[in-house]
């Protein structure tokens, strides 16, 4: 195998894994009723428009994200 398949090959591994573990941090649920902030996630109280603005609570207050 040459240099530039594996890495072409390593590359793309890598992508795979990193799409996969984003995913599966998010467990199955009806659109608009998780929000979804730059860092976590967190179930919302009543559903939502997916893209509409959100917030969830952290240890350091409210953290705006958006339904989806």
């Amino acid at each position: 195998m040459s240099a530039a398949r594996i890495g072409r090959l390593t590359i793309g591994i890598a992508i795979v894994a990193s799409l996969s573990a984003a995913q599966a941090q998010v467990p199955p649920h009806q659109p608009g009723t998780i929000c979804f902030t730059p860092n976590f996630w967190c179930w919302l109280a009543y559903p939502q428009y997916p893209g509409s603005p959100c917030a969830c609570q952290s240890p350091y207050g409210l953290v705006r994200g958006v339904a989806g």
